[in-house]
């Protein structure tokens, strides 16, 4: 669904992907690792890891939605427990505790039951050490993005790219102060922001759709195949 009359930057996920590979080429052959953040990060981060050669995984990272308002969030939970709350809206709000708490729970259990899904018997990739490049859709509050940020200082990497296609100016330069660096194709300057209308086809990715990536990675890492062109449908 379409917001503004701003004209669409990328095709799809795949597409924002390939262009932001564009901008990370400088960590091709250097032992990166992109991370995307499910859903729709995933699918981009796909692209950005095929271009540069980078190993690939997920970080799961999700909003903490708003009791009655779940379109709206006040933070951000990951993988690994890491919690960043939007302190200013939960007091504007006036949440309880009790609430955070159910909410918090909530998101939690969804995590561990995406985490099965995902991961299976694979541990997470090692990343202390090395270059990790996080991948998203796009930046929206930009609570997801620094909570996986703080998740992934827990495991000593060399340094955190966050990488995204789009994201408002104001929540890039919030990120910057988090991330050792941020690459973004796009930064959107307007009173409005709505990260699908910078998409021609935007959809929401399945579940399946995510290990549909992982699964094209690995066979193109073991076997070097050329990746398929995606299709979908236009609705």
């Amino acid at each position: 669904m379409r917001h503004s009359n701003i004209e669409p930057v990328f095709e799809n996920r795949y597409d924002a992907g390939r262009q932001l590979a564009e901008k990370l080429t400088e960590y091709a052959g250097q032992s990166a690792v992109v991370l995307g953040i499910p859903n729709g990060g995933v699918a981009v981060a796909l692209g950005v890891a095929l271009a540069i050669g980078a190993d690939f995984d997920i970080v799961i990272s999700r909003k903490i939605p708003l009791p009655l308002s779940p379109e709206g969030g006040f933070g951000s939970v990951t993988d690994d427990g890491t919690l960043i709350l939007n302190e200013e809206l939960v007091k504007k709000t006036g949440l309880t505790r009790q609430q955070i708490n159910y909410q918090v729970s909530q998101v939690r259990m969804n995590i561990k039951e995406r985490s099965l899904l995902y991961h299976k018997d694979r541990p997470p990739l090692s990343v202390a050490g090395r270059t990790v490049v996080i991948v998203d859709d796009g930046l929206a509050s930009g609570y997801t993005m620094k909570a996986a940020i703080e998740s992934l200082r827990h495991r000593r990497p060399e340094k955190i790219i966050a990488a995204v296609p789009v994201g408002p100016e104001h929540v890039i330069e919030e990120i910057r102060k988090v991330a050792d660096r941020v690459v973004a194709c796009v930064a959107a300057s307007g009173p409005v922001f709505y990260v699908s209308d910078y998409y021609r086809y935007w959809y929401d990715i399945t579940d399946s759709e995510v290990l549909t990536c992982l699964k094209e990675w690995r066979m193109r890492r073991r076997g070097n195949i050329q990746l398929p062109e995606k299709k979908r449908e236009l609705t």
